[in-house]
């Protein structure tokens, strides 16, 4: 019954308060680092993902390929400022043609061809 006495007096002077905000910390940091380490694999995955994809033949106005003509013009709507504020930032739109001219960007390979490679020695 001696042993009660001293795990009374642990409690009472606030021996449980420490040993609990301990193992919060703890957990909070074990939680922490498991988020860390799951953000790191996702950007891993993504990279990975990212690597195995193409280019993608975007003109310097961000469209695509395909919505320019064989002379270079694009024909994609786009928004157009028509008013500005005191800051000069655009308040009103209109629709309007897209002004860029040539396509510019790395242009997709229609098929790869490699010879065989032969040890002719």
């Amino acid at each position: 019954m001696d042993w009660f006495w001293w795990v009374f007096i642990f409690f009472m002077a606030g021996g449980f308060a420490k040993v609990a905000d301990i193992a919060r910390t703890a957990l909070r940091t074990r939680h922490e680092r498991k988020m860390e380490r799951l953000a790191s694999a996702r950007q891993a995955r993504q990279a990975l993902e990212a690597s195995q994809k193409p280019p993608e033949p975007v003109c310097g106005c961000t469209h695509h390929l395909a919505k320019h003509d064989k002379k270079g013009k694009c024909h994609e709507r786009v928004e157009i400022p028509v008013a500005w504020d005191a800051d000069h930032k655009p308040v009103q739109y209109e629709a309007g043609q897209c002004t860029c001219q040539q396509y510019v960007g790395p242009q997709p390979l229609s098929q790869i061809y490699a010879e065989d490679l032969t040890d002719l020695a």
